[in-house]
């Protein structure tokens, strides 16, 4: 299979691309390295650029067999700079698409977010009304729409994955937008206290790496139009991470992307059409997250 990432040096986005090479398939990766880092892929060709740019998603997704779409500013990111998130997010999506039914690509993979429900009773179903509370889960959901209208209107085959809070090896402390599960790591090794916004009672679903790569890579065999929730149906308060990871921990001020009080995932859908299920605990991901950044 020829395969092409984009975002693909990423932190997801790598790891979905070195188990596309470890499988045998030939990769391209494209990256604008805004958060990316160029060591993070191996035995790829690497090309960078940036997903707003048509004519090299064109070139590049040409003979392409699958496209898996992880390019994106992230939540901090683009609720810093919206205009910015929405040129990239939205609008590097519908150029990923244009190029895509342009050059007959058989599949093309969108990684949304969980964010996009806002707050929910937990565990969250992906038949749960969307609930846009950052600009990021606004510019996810568009990607979202034009995956439907996309497959809709032109046939081109999509499906969406949903992430929740991804987290594991390859997750580098130094990027300052990296998840909570990389900075409490770093913090405990370096003997800082924790950080931890607000009361530390609010919850999130904690996916780890590998888990999340395999339903990536898998739902290019879905049913063109599903939609994915990624997950593991448990959630976890940043308190107890916190006590997880150990070391002490500093309360401050709640920022302003920490306005979801709860989340876990219903992963029924993707264990019942696609056989996904998550292999890695929250306490197992943490120790192989440790060990990572105590080797680097």
């Amino acid at each position: 299979m020829r395969a092409v990432v984009t975002g693909g040096a990423g932190f997801v986005g790598s790891n979905v691309a070195n188990e596309l090479v470890r499988q045998g398939n030939r990769v391209v990766v494209v990256d604008d390295f805004n958060s990316g880092s160029k060591t993070a892929v191996a035995d790829v060709e690497v090309v960078e650029g940036c997903v707003t740019d048509y004519r090299l998603m064109r070139r590049l997704f040409r003979q392409a067999d699958v496209v898996f779409h992880l390019a994106c500013r992230n939540i901090i990111m683009s609720t810093h700079n919206p205009a910015d998130d929405f040129r990239v997010n939205a609008g590097g999506t519908l150029n990923v698409l244009l190029a895509a039914r342009d050059e007959n690509v058989g599949k093309v993979v969108y990684t949304s977010s969980c964010s996009v429900y806002g707050n929910q009773a937990v565990p969250i179903p992906e038949t749960a009304p969307v609930s846009l509370l950052t600009p990021y889960a606004a510019s996810k959901f568009a990607g979202e729409g034009y995956c439907q209208a996309f497959h809709a209107s032109y046939g081109l085959a999509t499906t969406v994955v949903r992430y929740s809070n991804v987290y594991g090896p390859g997750h580098r402390p130094e990027n300052p937008c990296c998840g909570v599960v990389a900075r409490f790591v770093h913090d405990s090794l370096e003997g800082r206290p924790m950080r931890v916004y607000g009361g530390g009672e609010h919850t999130r679903d904690y996916t780890y790496v590998d888990d999340a790569v395999a339903a990536t890579i898998l739902a290019a065999d879905a049913k063109p139009g599903s939609v994915y929730n990624v997950g593991t149906g448990k959630e976890t308060s940043v308190n107890q991470l916190a006590h997880m990871v150990g070391g002490p921990v500093e309360h401050v001020g709640l920022r302003d992307i920490d306005n979801v009080s709860r989340r876990s995932l219903s992963f029924d859908r993707i264990s019942a059409d696609l056989g996904w299920q998550p292999q890695t605990q929250l306490g197992e991901g943490i120790r192989l997250t440790r060990e990572w950044m105590e080797e680097r």
